[in-house]
């Protein structure tokens, strides 16, 4: 078998606390990127960008900004969609007021006044936590649709109360507006996954993220061994909305061009990424690529079968869909709480271990 740490061999601290000590895991990795880089670009089609692979990536993202404050922090949040705004307004803004400005610092933009609005709603959690803190989350949401509802100037004061994306181009090729090809919307949000993925991945695994961990599982001992609250729950906050806050402007700018907040940040999306967490696992980087992945292709697979080949009205076929997702919800918090990336490692390790029963 490949997937074996004999003869692995470390020389060194470094080497044994890589992201990856294990080299089959880490030329898994290597051929997922090279596949990801330089296979689908050429083959990827408008449908495949648009039902799956753009929205994938960008819920990824979310979902792991999100499961940096739940997963590894403890801290639940109900505010994600109202966060996913900040970060798609602050970007329009940026893209109108500054045209010269690269699309890319736009989107980095919307994810730091994400970050300090996050700062600023991550403040009650020093004083509640649980189902008080999730409530002042939801309050956050509301608030935050209701504010880029009833104020024109995040919209510039459109009649319609939309917002549109101006058009911008990465290295002479157009990624938002129209006209914009669908290997180029692609390889935005790629560029952007892998890289906020490898950062989640690398600073979960150093000094913050043990500090986020220790308050998750018991606040007062990580306070009493040194961990200050204050610092751990904020950054949790900020780093998490500035992922949200990413996810959100590429929502906006890449994927759908044109947005009402109302309809594409509400509660829905907060629930929706919370649920992507729940199924794909708390506390996983690789989790949250496989929550989005999953809730993503559910919705597609569905409308393929039940509406393509039995015909049956997409009303049905999406009250079907809420129960399907119910229940797997359900299912994975009774029978398997850290959702499929556990269920990944579970696989791992008996592929380890086999032929041998233990």
């Amino acid at each position: 078998m490949f997937y074996r740490e004999a003869g692995d061999f470390k020389t060194s601290y470094r080497d044994d606390s890589q992201t990856f000590p294990i080299g089959f895991d880490r030329y898994r990795y290597y051929a997922v990127l090279v596949l990801a880089f330089a296979v689908v670009p050429f083959v990827i089609d408008d449908y495949w960008a648009s039902a799956i692979f753009v929205p994938f990536l960008i819920y990824a993202i979310a979902a792991i900004g999100l499961n940096i404050l739940v997963g590894y922090c403890g801290q639940l949040s109900l505010g994600t969609g109202g966060f996913m705004a900040v970060g798609a307004y602050a970007c329009y803004k940026l893209m109108t007021a500054f045209p010269d400005l690269n699309i890319v610092f736009c989107i980095l933009g919307g994810g730091l006044v994400t970050a300090a609005v996050g700062v600023l709603f991550g403040l009650p959690s020093l004083r509640i936590k649980g189902f008080y803190l999730a409530v002042a989350t939801l309050a956050a949401q509301f608030f935050l649709v209701w504010l880029f509802n009833k104020v024109p100037w995040f919209y510039n004061y459109s009649a319609s109360g939309q917002i549109s994306a101006p058009a911008r181009s990465v290295f002479g090729q157009p990624v938002t507006g129209a006209g914009v090809e669908a290997w180029a919307q692609y390889m935005i949000c790629l560029v952007f996954a892998v890289v906020l993925a490898w950062a989640a991945r690398n600073l979960t695994r150093g000094t913050v993220g043990r500090s986020w961990m220790a308050i998750r599982d018991m606040d007062i001992a990580a306070e009493i061994i040194g961990v200050n609250p204050l610092r751990a729950k904020l950054t949790a906050f900020a780093v998490s909305s500035f992922y949200i806050g990413i996810a959100g402007a590429l929502f906006f700018a890449v994927y759908l061009g044109a947005v009402e907040v109302g309809e594409a940040f509400g509660i829905q999306k907060s629930f929706l990424i919370l649920f992507m967490i729940i199924i794909g696992g708390l506390g996983s980087i690789f989790g949250s690529f496989a929550g989005a992945a999953f809730l993503v292709l559910l919705p597609v697979l569905l409308k393929n079968v039940l509406v393509g080949s039995l015909g049956w009205p997409t009303d049905l076929t999406a009250h079907v869909q809420l129960m399907i997702l119910g229940a797997l919800i359900i299912g994975f918090l009774i029978a398997e709480p850290h959702g499929l990336a556990q269920l990944w490692r579970v696989g791992k390790e008996k592929l380890r271990l086999w032929p041998f029963p233990h």
